[in-house]
């Protein structure tokens, strides 16, 4: 299989790609030094028939390029902009699309709603989100969104108490005992139409802590779990 560089130079007519160096920017301070290459990457948008980004209806048997999605590939500007989430809870049926990070300042308004939005939903508790899983989260919709993937950020679970942890675990719902959700650590998010493998591949190149693949039938059935725990993967 051709290199990420070849592939996306040849197959997207990209002219360079940046690098970053070191960990994701933390959410109150601006990032430290970084080696750009000499060009500066061009936004290209893929085509929305390639089979191994979007999710077709009938089903395909090609799995993704590994490094099509990498967030290793950046020009360093892309962690100094406004970092703006749009997402949904479809379990509460609530959108929300907040500025919630600008000149490396968080803006407390928005965090405490975002905190609200990944609230635990069934015990409608809620807790202290762990910035650097919003910049994760942040990081992942930006990314794709270079590429006219601009769907809401899908929160399926955010923020779990340890009774409604319990209650999943008693149900037969994948959950760990000493789950990251209980943390405001964690979340299992989906773009719509984008391919399961790719998402969580791209989640998993940040490595920023922990990524899990839970693979179920259908455009709209499974999800990544992303974490700011150890770094790790795993299929569920």
């Amino acid at each position: 299989m051709a290199s990420r560089r070849n592939f996306l130079q040849h197959g997207l007519g990209l002219a360079a790609l940046g690098a970053i160096s070191g960990p994701l920017v933390g959410c109150a301070a601006r990032p430290s030094a970084v080696v750009a290459s000499a060009a500066t990457p061009q936004t290209v948008a893929f085509a929305p028939t390639h089979p191994s980004i979007f999710v077709p209806e009938q089903k395909f048997d090609l799995g993704p390029p590994p490094d099509i999605f990498d967030a290793q590939a950046l020009d360093p500007e892309f962690w100094l902009k406004p970092r703006t989430l749009d997402v949904i809870r479809p379990a509460s049926r609530e959108k929300a699309k907040l500025l919630y990070w600008k000149d490396g300042v968080m803006v407390d308004s928005a965090y405490q709603e975002l905190c609200h939005l990944l609230r635990d939903v069934n015990g409608k508790e809620t807790t202290a989100i762990d910035p650097k899983l919003l910049e994760t989260l942040w990081g992942t919709q930006a990314f794709v969104a270079r590429y006219g993937i601009d769907n809401p950020l899908e929160i399926l679970s955010g923020y779990r108490s340890p009774a409604s942890n319990a209650r999943l675990i008693e149900a037969g719902v994948p959950a760990a005992r000493q789950s990251l959700h209980i943390q405001g650590r964690a979340a299992d998010i989906r773009i719509v139409n984008l391919n399961a493998e790719v998402l969580g591949s791209l989640v998993r190149s940040f490595g920023q802590g922990g990524v899990g693949f839970y693979y179920r039938p259908g455009a709209r059935g499974g999800w990544i779990h992303v974490d700011t725990g150890l770094n790790r993967t795993w299929k569920g």
